[in-house]
């Protein structure tokens, strides 16, 4: 959301962000055509309307190799910039609640990189938030999903700073601390691949869950469902 309550939306395979106006019209806010490397994907907005965008690098259903990428800054204006390079599939973001650190889940790394954001929304250099084990020996996609190590997804912050993480690799949903401290597992009953704190208290993390993301499958069949369960500390940050 934008500080003037408009919507930002990824669109992901024409590399887009729309914006839903205050009178319900969807029209451009940024072409990020020559700047992704991939489709786009996750998004987080801070509280000055800046947007940062991960995208995949590489095609996901086409390729054999995890290739890194940048992040993308959008500004409130539309105009976009690549402000971190040397990312694997960055995905979901957060911001902390003290606004000062952006966190980004490296899905084909394993690991949740962290950046000190500055005045001008540039970041400073990528440090290890967490990292859930060895980087890969192999880049090879088929390697990658089958070393062993979570494939941190979507997200979301709690007020404590710690992070909900969904495990695209089919694990449990990770309840993580700065340093790489698992403080909970939780097994939701179905591979979830984004999670995020929400509800009237702020204590639902909601979760969306899927059999997998295979694109025509997923498609083919209404498997995927948003389920639910209480979380003790609330949701915290952005988003």
């Amino acid at each position: 959301w934008l500080p003037d309550g408009r919507l930002l939306v990824v669109s992901m395979k024409d590399r887009r962000i729309l914006r839903r106006e205050h009178d319900g019209t969807v029209v451009d806010h940024a072409d990020l055509s020559d700047l992704a490397a991939g489709h786009v994907n996750d998004m987080v907005v801070d509280d000055k309307g800046r947007a940062y965008v991960g995208n995949f690098g590489f095609d996901l259903f086409g390729e054999d190799v995890v290739v890194p990428t940048g992040l993308i800054l959008v500004e409130p204006d539309g105009s976009s910039r690549v402000v971190a390079e040397g990312l694997y599939f960055p995905n979901g973001s957060v911001i902390t609640p003290d606004n000062k650190t952006l966190l980004v889940n490296e899905t084909f790394s394993g690991r949740v990189s962290a950046f000190d954001i500055h005045e001008d929304g540039s970041l400073g250099p990528r440090r290890d938030w967490a990292t859930f084990g060895e980087f890969p020996e192999s880049l090879l996609l088929e390697d990658v999903m089958s070393n062993g190590v979570p494939k941190p997804d979507g997200c979301g912050v709690d007020a404590d700073g710690n992070l909900w993480v969904a495990d695209a690799g089919g694990g449990p949903v990770l309840h993580v601390a700065e340093g790489g401290e698992i403080l909970e597992r939780l097994d939701a009953g179905a591979p979830v691949f984004a999670c995020l704190l929400g509800g009237p208290d702020g204590r639902d993390l909601f979760l969306s869950c899927a059999p997998d993301f295979d694109e025509d499958a997923r498609t083919a069949n209404a498997e995927a469902t948003i389920r639910f369960v209480r979380a003790d500390v609330p949701h915290g940050g952005q988003p």
